[in-house]
């Protein structure tokens, strides 16, 4: 098995001990990685500190830093054929959505570099004795926790725009899929950022995670995951009061109206939520469709899911295996305890007989009040509920404690604006689940979290306003 290695302070190390990356296709061990320490977290935050404090990111002209950007964007793009393979072998994603993550993590290094230049402050008009003005100052030093299931392309999501803002990073990469990350960090390493500006490591959250976060040299969190762990996080960033992003998932709602285009409607729940076998924080986890229409969505829901193929990811099948075996048997534990509480199993709701850690694309009927319509799954399981009238729809999509996106299918334009304005969320896509791009902001509010990611809107996560007000001397004072 290859060992692949944390990078510090801009050398690539190894550590006393190791962790070992399962293949979630095959249910055996893949690689391994080195597992970090306290002392190499104290050494990475150190380096980024000295970045910070030495002025070589934060200090040139923003044009420079311009140049990194897009060099580091060419170098992720050459890595695409190898970086993939091994997000796919770590993750069990499609190969092509895990090079595709290679891809999209260097269109945020394109698209921060057309801002890095651009981050102008104001001046505030005081009077003819005063000068006033703004300046976008970057935090310093930025921790950036990263998740398993796409962790190359939320790693740059975060690490592009704080290097562009000319924040040092630091960053924990996942314990379940590192590898690929470190092949994205080997790339930006080409573009010729300066000594300890990033930082990788990975190590155990409850160690070197929660080390990181409460360290005295730390200017940001930004975070990635589920809310358990965001909520410690936030415990430990409010002892100092940093300033933190927090991105904590969903149990995103699409309405389906009766002039709903079906063949539409269908294409945006394979990919909604059977995409990376649901393991997506903003997935279309719940389907409400007005009762006129019901019947008949209902079917082509599960004749869909039922058509879908389930294999590894090499394989390019439409359904993968969830990310390791832990996640596997909460996914089932979920769909069983669903069965308990009356909900109806449509199809799937089981492990196929392969050798690795694979959960049938399912589709539920059940009502709103019950725990799979309420809590998120994280897996490849579509909640499906009717409705009658337009309040009801954005009543029941409104109706959990999450509000990361949420979706409207229909026609008419004058009602499906009406009811998207009516919705929770951060973002709601009409008539095409995942619509937007890296150029849309994204984020929740409730229990999905706070602060903006993606768009022009994401580099002010980065920044804080430093004002600046100057009384002029004249010459008769």
């Amino acid at each position: 098995m290859m060992h692949y290695l944390n990078y510090i302070d801009g050398q690539w190390c190894d550590a006393e001990r190791s962790l070992t990356v399962m293949n979630p296709g095959t249910a055996e061990p893949f690689a391994t990685i080195a597992q970090a320490s306290i002392a190499d977290a104290d050494r990475a935050m150190a380096a980024a500190r000295r970045c910070v404090n030495e002025g070589v990111l934060s200090g040139v002209r923003p044009a420079v830093r311009t140049g990194w950007m897009l060099k580091a964007a060419a170098a992720i793009r050459e890595m695409v054929d190898e970086g993939g393979l091994v997000a796919c072998r770590e993750n069990g994603k499609s190969l092509q959505d895990a090079k595709d993550e290679f891809l999209e993590s260097a269109r945020y290094f394109e698209y921060y570099a057309g801002m890095a230049d651009k981050l102008e402050g104001t001046s505030i008009p005081l009077g003819k004795d005063y000068v006033d003005f703004t300046q976008y100052v970057p935090f310093g030093v930025s921790v950036q926790i990263v998740p398993w299931n796409f962790p190359v392309s939320i790693c740059a999501r975060s690490l592009a725009p704080a290097l562009a803002a000319g924040n040092a990073v630091v960053i924990k990469s996942p314990e379940i899929s590192p590898l690929a990350m470190t092949l994205l960090v080997k790339a930006i390493e080409k573009a010729g950022f300066p000594q300890g500006a990033i930082n990788l490591m990975c190590g155990k959250g409850s160690e070197v995670g929660s080390h990181l976060v409460q360290h005295p040299e730390v200017d940001q969190i930004v975070f990635t995951g589920s809310v358990p762990t965001g909520q410690r996080i936030l415990k430990d960033a409010a002892q100092r009061a940093t300033p933190s992003v927090m991105e904590l998932g969903g149990k995103s709602a699409a309405i389906v109206l009766n002039d709903a285009v079906l063949g539409t409607l269908l294409k945006s729940v394979q990919t909604g939520i059977f995409f990376n076998a649901g393991q997506v924080c903003s997935a279309m986890s719940r389907l409400l469709v007005q009762k006129e229409r019901y019947e008949e969505v209902k079917a082509a829901v599960v004749a869909l899911a039922e058509g879908l193929s389930i294999g590894q990811g090499e394989s390019q099948s439409d359904i993968t295996p969830l990310v390791s075996k832990d996640q596997q048997s909460r996914v089932l534990a979920m769909i069983e305890q669903a069965r308990m509480e009356g909900a109806t199993i449509l199809t799937g709701g089981y492990a196929p007989e392969l050798s690795g850690y694979f959960v049938a694309p399912t589709v539920i009927e059940a009502t709103p009040d019950m725990q799979i319509a309420q809590e998120e799954v994280f897996g490849p399981v579509l909640v499906i509920t009717s409705f009658e009238t337009e309040k009801e729809a954005v009543d029941i999509a409104n109706g959990t404690d999450f509000g990361l996106v949420a979706g409207v299918f229909g026609e008419n334009l004058n009602q499906t604006l009406r009811v998207a304005q009516q919705l929770r969320g951060g973002q709601v896509f009409i008539n095409e689940w995942f619509a937007g791009g890296i150029e849309t902001p994204f984020g929740g509010v409730g229990l999905s979290g706070f602060g903006r990611e993606k768009g022009q809107e994401a580099i002010y996560s980065y920044v804080h306003t430093r004002n600046i007000a100057i009384r002029l001397q004249h010459d008769n004072e």
